[in-house]
């Protein structure tokens, strides 16, 4: 949920340990989660939370949301005949409990990277991006090790558009990111809100749109009814796993979707892992990289 892809340079998911390298309003921090036994209870032999850097002490406030402990759990009660794909759906992803990083900052940079681009093209351009401008994360070597923070604030707002198309960025993705990294304090202190007052301030800043919104507002605030429309393959893949159809838009998501209001996030998110992908048709999209690798 946290990590852009299995060579994210800012988190890592190893058997029994997490790391994540972020920032947070109190400086840059490094995170380490470590257990015996999965699911990992919190205690002497499960869940063991630590932290360095000028941010540790924040980050180890928040370690019961960002893993999900303080997420409320919930069951469909003697679900009908159409829930059946639902319940198998969270049975099998595991999706029951969503986290809440806290970082709007953190999360908003991958996603705006991955705006109109192959999946592929987004990971390649997060990971050039951070191994450019991002600071080496805090903390032992041990834990530490080749972990990358985010580029800070500092480092990107300055910058011209022309400084990202090296990394395969345009013009238009470059702006957001810099408009992004001009509010780094209000993103923290619109982690507080709630989802709906939370994605009203987003839609304020330049190139943070509706698909941008939804899908920060799940992994920031946890926020179960967070929908991603506008996605390339979401509705398709709804529209598979719960009715059959290889075929849909936002509107026939959303109407199968309904049903599940309140907790249409979470449904989404658990159909999307358990499913993979709806049957392809057509040409595949096109890859146009203007990187210099």
């Amino acid at each position: 949920m946290f990590r852009v892809g299995v060579a994210d340079p800012t988190t890592r998911i190893e058997p029994g340990r997490f790391r994540r390298a972020t920032l947070t309003p109190d400086g840059p921090a490094t995170l380490q989660l470590t257990w015996n036994a999965d699911p990992a209870p919190v205690g002497a032999d499960g869940l063991h939370v630590e932290a360095w850097g000028p941010g540790a002490d924040w980050m180890i406030a928040r370690a019961g949301a960002l893993t999900g402990a303080d997420d409320v759990v919930v069951d469909l009660v003697d679900p009908c005949e159409a829930d059946r794909p639902v319940v198998a759906a969270l049975a099998s992803s595991r999706t029951r409990r969503l986290g809440a990083s806290g970082t709007f900052y953190h999360e908003l940079l991958p996603t705006i990277i991955g705006q109109r681009i192959t999946a592929g093209e987004a990971l390649r351009q997060w990971q050039r991006l951070v191994h450019e401008v991002g600071d080496a994360a805090p903390g032992p070597r041990s834990v530490a090790g080749d972990l990358r923070l985010p580029p800070a604030p500092e480092s990107l707002y300055r910058r011209p558009s022309w400084w990202f198309h090296p990394l395969g960025i345009e013009d238009k993705r470059a702006r957001a990111l810099t408009e992004i990294a001009r509010h780094p304090r209000k993103l923290f202190d619109w982690a507080g809100l709630d989802p709906a007052d939370a994605a009203a301030k987003l839609a304020l800043i330049p190139g943070v749109g509706p698909w941008t919104i939804g899908t920060v507002l799940g992994t920031v605030l946890g926020d179960p009814d967070a929908v991603v429309v506008g996605d390339y393959h979401f509705a398709n893949i709804v529209a598979w796993a719960l009715v059959g159809e290889a075929r849909a838009d936002d509107d026939r998501m959303l109407e199968l979707l309904a049903p599940y209001r309140g907790q249409r996030g979470r449904v989404l998110q658990a159909v999307v892992r358990a499913t993979g992908s709806a049957p392809k048709f057509g040409p595949r999209q096109r890859i146009l990289p203007m990187s210099k690798w």
